[in-house]
C-alpha cells in the first residue's frame, strides 16, 4: 500500500482510530454528483487538536496526502481524496466550546454540523443562519465560505466568522482573528483560509458571529408565468430594499421534480419561496410590499406559512432539491453547478441557461439563492456515456462565460474543488500565480488536499 510509512506511524499515534478497512475507505470515496469514487489508503478519525497536528506532522515528513473530510456533502468533490494518502475526517470533533450570549458569538469544532448547532443553541434566543441546504459541517462550510438560502439577509461565511484555529501543513497550529468584530492588524489570514478548500490548512476551530432569533417568521410561495418573470419580480424586490430573509426561485423542473419525489402537489409553474423575519408588524408589512410588487409581475397563488410546522414543510421541500431532481430522470447522476452574477443581470443569466439546457435535450432543473444573484443548475447525466457527458461539459462551460461576461463568478458557492478548475485563469487571470506562491508557502511539500481549487500549471 502506498504511503505505508505513514500509515504505520498513524496506527501508533491512533490505534482503531486509524482505519485501513474497505468499509471506511468506501465511505470516504463517495460523493453527491458525478465523479468517479476516490478511495484513500486510510481514513483517520482525530478528537483533539493535537492529534490533527500529530497526524499532519507526520504526514509533511512522510510527504502523504491529506484530505479532509466530514460531512462528505461539497458538490465539486473538494472531499475526494484523488492522490490517496489520509481521509482526515473530523466528525469526532463535534464539541461546542463556547457560547458568548451577550457578544452574540460561539466557538465550535469543526465536525459539528449546522443543524447541531442551532440545536445547542435554541434556550439561548440566538441561532446561526447560514443554511446551505444539507446538514453540513461547520469546519467545511468554513472551507468552501459556504453560503445559502439566508445569505440575501445574513451573509455568507465569509461574513459570519471572526476567527479560526487550523494546523498548518507541518503540524504548526495558529489562530487567526479574534471575538472584536473588526481589526486593522495584520494580513487577514482568516479570510485566506476561509475557501481554501483545505489546500492551506485543517481549520480545527471556529470563531462565528449569532443572531438573535427573531420575534416573528412568516414563509410563503407563489407562481409566476415565466422564470423572467420571477426573477424581474426578485430584482425588483432586491431594488426596493424589502429586507426578505429568503427569497428563492425553483423553476418548473424543479417543481415537477418535487412533485415526483415528494407528492408536493405544486402546479408546474416557476415559483418563489420567501420567508420574512422581524416583528410581527414587521413581517406583515414585509408580505404586504411583497405582495404589490409579485402582483405586478403577474404572481398568483400567494400562499402564507407562519406555523412552524408548516415552514419546515417548506424548506425541506427547498432543501431536498438535489435529490428531487434525481427523480426527473432515474438511474441517472446529477452534475450540479451554480454560477452568481450581479443582480441586474440575473434574469439574462437564469432565461439563458434554460433556453440553451433544452435546446441542447438535457434534463435540468434550476433553483437559486436569487435574492444575491446566485442560482444552480442540475443536469441528470449518465456519466459513461461520452456523449452525454460532453454535452452537459459544454453547457456548463457556457454557463461560466456567460456568467464572467456579465461581471459574475464562475461559483458563487459549490467552490472549485475538482470539477471548476479549468475555469480559474479565465476569472483570476494573473491572480492565479499569486495564488499559486500562497500554496507553496503554506504547504511546499504539497500534502494539503492535492489537486483541489488551484489548476496544474501547465493545464
Amino acid at each position: 500500500m502506498a504511503h505505508e510509512a505513514a500509515i504505520q506511524a498513524l496506527r501508533a499515534l491512533l490505534g482503531d482510530r486509524l482505519a485501513t478497512a474497505q468499509s471506511h475507505r468506501d465511505l470516504h470515496a463517495r460523493n453527491e454528483t458525478w465523479f468517479a469514487q476516490a478511495l484513500p489508503d486510510a481514513v483517520a478519525y482525530p478528537e483533539t487538536t493535537e492529534e490533527v497536528s500529530r497526524i499532519l506532522a507526520i504526514c509533511h515528513e512522510a510527504r502523504c496526502p491529506v484530505t479532509p473530510f466530514a460531512a462528505g456533502s461539497s458538490l465539486e468533490g473538494q472531499h475526494l481524496a484523488i492522490h490517496g494518502g489520509i481521509s482526515l475526517d473530523m466528525t469526532r470533533m463535534t464539541r461546542v466550546l463556547a457560547v458568548n450570549a451577550e457578544d452574540l458569538n460561539c466557538t465550535v469544532q469543526p465536525g459539528l454540523t449546522r443543524e447541531a448547532l442551532n440545536t445547542e443553541l435554541r434556550a439561548t434566543g440566538l441561532f446561526f443562519p447560514i443554511d446551505p441546504g444539507a446538514n453540513a459541517s461547520i469546519g467545511g462550510m468554513a472551507a468552501t465560505r459556504a453560503s445559502g438560502t439566508m445569505a440575501v439577509r445574513y451573509g455568507t461565511m465569509r461574513d459570519v466568522v471572526l476567527a479560526l484555529e487550523a494546523v498548518m501543513a507541518d503540524g504548526t497550529v495558529i489562530r487567526t482573528g479574534s471575538q472584536a468584530r473588526k481589526s486593522s492588524t495584520g494580513y487577514d489570514l482568516t479570510h485566506l483560509l476561509l475557501g481554501s478548500e483545505g489546500t492551506l490548512g485543517v481549520i480545527t476551530e471556529v470563531t462565528l458571529k449569532l443572531f438573535g432569533q427573531p420575534e416573528a417568521i412568516s414563509a410563503a410561495t407563489c407562481r409566476f408565468e415565466s422564470v423572467e418573470d420571477a426573477v424581474n419580480c426578485v430584482i425588483l424586490t432586491i431594488q426596493s430594499g424589502l429586507p426578505m430573509a429568503r427569497i428563492e426561485l425553483v423553476d418548473e423542473m424543479m417543481v415537477r421534480g418535487f412533485n415526483l419525489s415528494s407528492d408536493a402537489g405544486l402546479p408546474e409553474k416557476p415559483h418563489l419561496f420567501l420567508e420574512f423575519h422581524g416583528t410581527a408588524a414587521g413581517v406583515a408589512d414585509q408580505s404586504r410590499a411583497f405582495a404589490e410588487i409579485a402582483e405586478d409581475f403577474g404572481a398568483t397563488g400567494l400562499a402564507l406559512a407562519e406555523r412552524p410546522e408548516d415552514r419546515s414543510k417548506l424548506w425541506a421541500l427547498r432543501h431536498g432539491a438535489h435529490y428531487a431532481t434525481g427523480a426527473l430522470a432515474p438511474g441517472k447522476r446529477t452534475m450540479s453547478t451554480d454560477v452568481c452574477v450581479p443582480i441586474s443581470k440575473l434574469a439574462e443569466a437564469v432565461t439563458a441557461a434554460q433556453a440553451r439546457s433544452r435546446a441542447l435535450g438535457l434534463t435540468c432543473s434550476i433553483v437559486g439563492h436569487v435574492g444575491d444573484g446566485n442560482f444552480h443548475c442540475g443536469l441528470r447525466i449518465d456519466p459513461d456515456d461520452a456523449g452525454e457527458l460532453e454535452t452537459a461539459k459544454g453547457f456548463v462551460n457556457a454557463l461560466n462565460d456567460l456568467a464572467l461576461s456579465l461581471g459574475g463568478t464562475v461559483s458563487g458557492e459549490h467552490g472549485i474543488g475538482i470539477g471548476k478548475q479549468a475555469y480559474m485563469a479565465r476569472e483570476h487571470g494573473a491572480a492565479l500565480g499569486y495564488m499559486r506562491a500562497i500554496k507553496q508557502a503554506y504547504d511546499p511539500r504539497g500534502i494539503l488536499n492535492p489537486g483541489k481549487l488551484l489548476p496544474p500549471e501547465d493545464a
